[in-house]
């Protein structure tokens, strides 16, 4: 089989497990069942604004590596300050490739890398833990609906 092939090969579907704003900048995240992705950025994110990072994700699974990395239980979605947590694909196949996402359709534009407000959220050696887990950001293509349990898959 091609390398192409197995780089564009996925066993299922992804899922949207958790949905997350910033209202304000530094504002505690406030978890949404629904949102809209518009052409300029996330409905009542404070980051309201088109380009590579308008739109942040991270991987479901990754959580539990992240609490155990941070010496913690259990890790809460709206600690790691992302907008979507997304379960069963690895987000990482995704960066340079045009996915959907419930009725939006985005594309992955790199490495998600932790803020300082880990160190804050998770205490210290947070900025640590999320290294190398922080999921990926991504470009806004197509506006759309985005809502808890809907499909997150690649289209390009």
């Amino acid at each position: 089989m091609a390398l192409r092939e197995l780089v564009n090969g996925y066993a299922k579907p992804g899922t949207v497990m958790w949905i997350g704003v910033r209202p304000e900048r530094r504002a505690p995240v406030l978890p949404l069942s629904t949102v809209l992705v518009a052409e300029t950025g996330i409905e009542g994110d404070h980051r309201v604004k088109a380009g590579k990072r308008a739109v942040s994700l991270i991987q479901w699974e990754h959580l539990s590596v992240i609490a155990a990395l941070a010496n913690k239980e259990a890790v809460a979605p709206e600690d790691l300050r992302r907008n979507f947590v997304v379960s069963g694909i690895n987000l990482l196949g995704l960066r340079n490739r045009t996915f959907r996402i419930g009725e939006a359709v985005l594309k992955g534009t790199g490495i998600c890398a932790p803020c300082s407000r880990m160190e804050e959220n998770l205490g210290t050696g947070g900025y640590a833990a999320v290294r190398g887990h922080g999921g990926i950001t991504a470009d806004i293509i197509s506006p759309g609906t985005v809502s808890l349990q809907d499909r997150v898959e690649p289209i390009a």
